[in-house]
This record gives C-alpha cells, sequence and structure tokens, in this order.
C-alpha cells in the first residue's frame, strides 16, 4: 500500500525595490482528489502590469491544469487572454506549474523560468525535462515521485539575479550550481516548508543589500507524513461532560496539549496522575508550564493562547517572529513549533464553561475572547495548509 503523504508547502514574495506590488504571483489549488496544484507566475517587468499579468496567468492555468486540460491548450489560451504591453508589444509571462499527488507522484511543467531543484538526502537530484514546442514557445515537462523528507525548490529568476551590481560583489548573479549548494544542508535539517522559504528569501534579500533589483518569488515544498496534535482549552460547560470530552480528547492519535489552569486539574484527575507545575518563567509575560504523565505538554490559557495567535499572525507574513519561538522553551513557543512545524491536522477541545476568574471586570479577559483566539488561531492555521477540527463541549 502506498504511503499517503503530506505536502508542506510556503511561499513568499520580495517586491522590487521602489515598487508597492509584486510583478510575481503564486496561484495554490485543491483538486477533489486531494492533488494540489500550484503555479508561479513571473510578469514582464515590474510593478501594477506586470502584477496583472501573472495574476492572471496563474490564475488561468491554475484552474485549466486542475481540470486535466491539455498543456498546449492551456499555453494558447494564456496568449490569447494575456492583454499586450503597448510599449513592448509583448502580453509575457513567465510560469512553472506543479501538481503533486497524495501519494507524492508530482508533475511540473515550466516556461522561461529558472528549472526546479529537487533535494533528497541532503543532495540535490537531477531531473530530466522533456521539451516541446506550444505557439512558438518552448515548454519543458518531468514527471517524478517525491518521497518523505524529499524538498521542492521553484523560484523566479530575481533569485539568480540577486548579487549582480556594481556595488553587490556578484558580478554573475546566483547560479543555479551556486543555489543548490546553498539550499542542500537546509533541506536535510527537518525545517518546515515556510521556514526553508524564508532563508532562501533573506539569503535573496541579502545578496542585494536590502533593496531587490526584481521581483523575486520563492515556492517551496517539504514532503513529509501526516502528524495529528490535538489541543484541549477550558472545561466543558456541563461538568458531567468532563469525562466525554477527555475520553475523546485522549481517544485520538498523535500529540496533546492541555492549556488552562482547570482544563489541567480534571486532566490529571481523569488520569489518575499528579499535575507537576513549574515556577520558572522562561518569558517574563508567559505563566509556567506544567506536566501530566500521559499528556505532552501543559499550559495556561488564554495568555498563552494569545502569544500563540500573535506569532501565526507573523508566520502567515513574513515569519519575523521565528527566531523568537523556534528554540525558547516557554508554553507560546512550545505550542507555535508543534502547531506551525510538526502538525499537518490539528483538533481543538474546547470547552465552554466560564471561568469565574474571568468575570472580574478588572481583567481583559472574557468568554468571549477566548472563543475568539481560537476562533482567528484556527483560521491562521488553516491558512497554513493545515487540516483543523474544533469540536466544542
Amino acid at each position: 500500500m502506498i504511503e499517503r503523504l503530506y505536502a508542506d508547502i510556503g511561499y513568499r514574495s520580495l517586491c522590487k525595490n521602489g515598487e508597492f506590488v509584486c510583478g510575481d504571483h503564486i496561484e495554490r489549488l485543491e483538486r477533489p482528489d486531494g492533488s494540489t496544484v500550484l503555479v508561479l507566475a513571473d510578469g514582464l517587468g515590474s510593478g501594477v502590469k506586470a502584477c496583472i499579468l501573472s495574476t492572471l496567468t496563474s490564475t488561468i492555468i491554475s484552474r485549466m491544469i486542475a481540470e486535466n486540460l491539455p498543456i498546449s491548450y492551456c499555453v494558447h489560451a494564456i496568449a490569447e487572454a494575456l492583454p499586450v504591453c503597448s510599449m513592448r508589444k509583448l502580453a509575457y509571462s513567465t510560469f512553472t506549474v506543479i501538481t503533486i499527488t497524495p501519494t507524492g507522484m508530482t508533475y511540473v511543467i515550466q516556461y522561461d523560468n529558472p528549472s526546479v531543484l529537487l533535494f533528497r538526502d541532503g543532495k540535490e537530484v537531477p531531473l530530466s525535462f522533456v521539451q516541446m514546442t506550444v505557439d512558438g514557445k518552448t515548454i519543458e515537462s518531468v514527471s517524478f515521485q517525491m518521497y518523505k523528507g524529499d524538498v521542492l525548490l521553484a523560484y523566479s529568476d530575481g533569485a539568480e539575479h540577486s548579487g549582480i551590481g556594481p556595488n553587490m560583489g556578484y558580478s554573475l548573479g546566483w547560479s543555479r550550481k551556486n543555489v543548490a549548494e546553498f539550499m542542500a544542508p537546509l533541506c536535510c535539517a527537518g525545517y518546515s516548508a515556510k521556514t526553508i522559504n524564508s532563508i532562501f528569501l533573506n539569503e535573496c534579500a541579502r545578496r542585494y543589500d536590502g533593496k531587490p533589483g526584481d521581483d523575486t518569488t520563492a515556492l517551496t515544498v517539504y514532503m513529509r507524513t501526516h502528524e495529528q496534535v490535538n489541543l484541549m482549552i477550558g472545561p466543558p460547560a456541563n461538568m458531567e461532560d468532563n469525562e466525554k470530552m477527555l475520553s475523546l480528547f485522549f481517544a485520538r492519535t498523535g500529540k496533546h496539549i492541555v492549556c488552562g489552569g482547570t482544563t489541567s486539574r480534571i486532566t490529571s484527575e481523569f488520569l489518575g496522575k499528579p499535575l507537576m507545575v513549574s515556577l520558572d518563567y522562561l518569558d517574563d509575560d508567559i505563566p509556567p508550564t506544567g506536566s501530566i504523565e500521559g499528556v505532552d505538554l501543559v499550559t495556561e490559557g488564554v495568555i498563552t493562547i494569545n502569544r500563540v495567535l500573535q506569532y501565526a499572525r507573523d508566520y502567515l507574513k513574513n515569519n519575523d517572529s521565528y527566531v523568537t519561538w523556534c528554540n525558547r522553551k516557554d508554553g507560546a513557543s512550545l505550542i507555535s513549533r508543534m502547531l506551525f512545524e510538526e502538525a499537518t491536522s490539528i483538533n481543538f477541545f474546547v470547552g465552554r464553561a466560564v471561568n469565574p476568574a474571568h468575570q472580574n471586570p478588572d481583567l481583559p479577559i472574557t468568554f468571549s475572547i477566548k472563543m475568539q483566539l481560537i476562533r482567528e488561531l484556527s483560521e491562521c492555521l488553516k491558512a497554513m495548509g493545515k487540516s483543523v477540527r474544533v469540536n466544542y463541549f
């Protein structure tokens, strides 16, 4: 039986210095059969016109590929649909299309973009592309099997141009060979796709001295197995449902996180194991963690989850706070690593009981705030590509 894998996907763009919109665009579509279609398009030039070209290209071709239409038909349709530049008399956008099945079978089609790079066990895996001509354009394609631990990197030509300039010190830019040498050790370190992608783009920005001379976009796919994380916060509205909630929570496979003082206490009673609480503040603003045998992580509730939500919002942007939570041992950092980096699917078990301590008008925490935190965190995790289910009790 072929193992079902999870395609962890991360992507981000750098705008050309002086521009407010990026001329590159990435489109992502999920097909009914569980396959994922990804398109990285690079519009002619930069700015608004390039943004329109790349957005149209990625949107049109992703939907056509998702419907299994022939690539020749897709390319012809794009040529007909793109507006023509009044100055250059060209309607032009390069593209890379990646389709990944749930078993890891991968199909790549590319036109004029730098070739994708595949890494396995810390080494680049050569890919044998086949060429075809469509409407005078040379299209390259290749299919291959991705396995657990494999990393696929696609990028626009802005990455290759990084460093070019009289004051940059890289007269020939960043060659494919040098990109591969830089990325290979990173791709076997167990980082998430988002993190690998961020490291690559940060290096591009460094080579540009913080002022990109071209729009630069990278897309990373990291193949891994499915990992489930279960998080419980708050006791149920009715005490009679304690056992039901806890039984369902521990019946789930994967790691288990318990958040909140009362929730930790009833978990301790349910398991018949003592609750041990640390007195060490590893972060001045985050309450200490605890431990219960049989539970992977025990933390405080609302304050800790609020910090996790802050990290999640940043993760979906530039991921600047990664350096904060990637190695710390406080509750919020530990939860962030488990949810953002390890989990592919997440089950929330949310108790609706009202905490009397939260009814103090001098405290900023209310029942509605706790519910809102979980809703927002769930949406952030879905935006990361996680499968999320919220169960209320």
